[in-house]
């Protein structure tokens, strides 16, 4: 989207004005749009907040981040996150959940070492002037998992998965229509491209991979190690971005530092894959 042009607060704010109507439908469909209001009403200004901080201040500063740093570098800085939902649990919980796995930051580091190894080793290392792109990229990297944590406490277990996303772009709707504003004040309306680029978006991550991933460490949000291991999942996207960037955009095939980094990534994966399962025997399951 970047590279095609239009103003990044509609490559953000599209997303969500898109994704929005189709959570209704579909929670419409299943019969649970009332529970959804009914959470809302009766916490109002949480929803909007930790919405806002899940969805806002996660994607738009990746699309501003987009117009000021490269692709990769936007990439690499991102993975930060698999392990920013673990360190600050300590300050979102005070029972077992606020526990900081050792297993979990072993794993995640070797899959952050692989993440700068694959970007750097196939791109040559970081060039100046790319401080901005990645200090607004570690603020998405920060609210994503806060955000996501935040709201499904509030969820609890009255709202599944798509109930509880349909709840969070309803709470953050001021905050993307205030963006959308914003760039239709500073770059005029979308173009019929960028309509539709944000469209497929919308769809493909916005519905379809968040619903999963928001799906995945719900099941497993008692469980310090394994919601890691769920959030280290993310990291695998930088494998697909190093193999298939060069087919698309012409630039040069991963190096051999790249793909090094690439095998720490697949193995750090695999390995929380087993870290993360539930003991088997003894009395009790977790």
């Amino acid at each position: 989207m970047a590279v095609d042009g239009g103003a990044w607060e509609w490559s953000g704010s599209l997303r969500f004005l898109y994704s929005l109507p189709i959570f209704l439908v579909i929670v419409g469909m299943r019969g649970g749009v009332r529970p959804v209001l009914r959470a809302l009403r009766a916490d109002p200004l949480a929803w909007a907040l930790w919405s806002t901080v899940g969805f806002g201040l996660f994607y738009a500063p990746l699309c501003l981040a987009a117009d000021l740093a490269p692709g990769w570098t936007v990439a690499a800085t991102w993975q930060v996150t698999i392990v920013c939902g673990m360190f600050l649990a300590p300050l979102l919980y005070d029972d077992e959940r606020g526990r900081i796995p050792a297993k979990g930051v072993a794993l995640s580091g070797l899959i952050l070492a692989g993440v700068f190894l694959s970007q750097f080793g196939g791109h040559g290392g970081p060039s100046a002037g790319m401080a901005g792109g990645i200090a607004v990229v570690l603020v998405a990297a920060v609210a994503y998992p806060v955000g996501n944590r935040r709201t499904m406490e509030l969820a609890g277990t009255g709202l599944d998965t798509f109930q509880r996303l349909l709840a969070m772009s309803i709470g953050s709707l001021p905050f993307w229509a205030a963006v959308a504003v914003l760039g239709g004040v500073r770059a005029g309306a979308p173009s019929s491209a960028q309509l539709t680029v944000t469209l497929v978006v919308a769809v493909s991550s916005g519905v379809i991979a968040t619903s999963l991933f928001f799906a995945a460490t719900h099941r497993v949000r008692r469980h310090p190690l394994r919601l890691a291991a769920v959030e280290a999942t993310q990291a695998v996207e930088v494998v697909f971005v190093a193999l298939l960037e060069p087919l698309l955009t012409s630039t040069d095939v991963p190096g051999a530092l790249a793909w090094t980094g690439i095998a720490a990534i697949a193995l750090g994966v695999v390995l929380y894959a087993f870290a993360g399962r539930p003991a088997t025997g003894g009395c009790g399951r977790g």
